[in-house]
């Protein structure tokens, strides 16, 4: 599961097999890539595509697997990348005039969302800033 890169630790999970076309699914791919976690899972449930939801469910599985598998904090992620590949396609006949027939392509995906580690100066910067916002509501 995990990848040793120079950065850091990265995770991640991969969906096989979604019955949604991957032009649709990669248009909500194209949004979260490089976001940090919080971003991403506002914008998969937020968007009102369909296919948010399917990346929103993956991009759940790779935080959870970094957390369990590689002892991660999920304040610490990041979506490093997150691309979607074509998987078969389901062929189906729908009958038409004069005896004829035309294919039915029903496509499918294969969703892969990898997540690691800020770098330390955007966990430094994070972290600093949670406290002075703390230190500004007591005072």
């Amino acid at each position: 599961m995990a990848e040793a890169a120079e950065e850091g630790v990265r995770v991640h999970a991969v969906g096989r097999y979604i019955r949604v076309s991957p032009y649709k699914v990669r248009q909500i791919a194209d949004l979260i890539r490089g976001k940090d976690l919080d971003e991403a899972r506002y914008i998969t449930t937020f968007s009102p595509q369909d296919a948010a939801r399917l990346v929103g469910k993956v991009l759940e599985s790779a935080v959870a697997n970094a957390e369990n598998n590689n002892g991660l904090r999920a304040d610490d992620l990041m979506v490093v990348n997150c691309y979607v590949d074509e998987g078969p396609t389901l062929k189906r006949w729908r009958p038409r005039a004069y005896g004829r027939a035309t294919r039915i392509r029903k496509r499918t995906s294969h969703i892969t969302v990898i997540v690691g580690e800020r770098e330390e100066q955007e966990k430094k910067g994070r972290r600093d800033s949670k406290r002075r916002a703390g230190a500004r509501r007591k005072g």
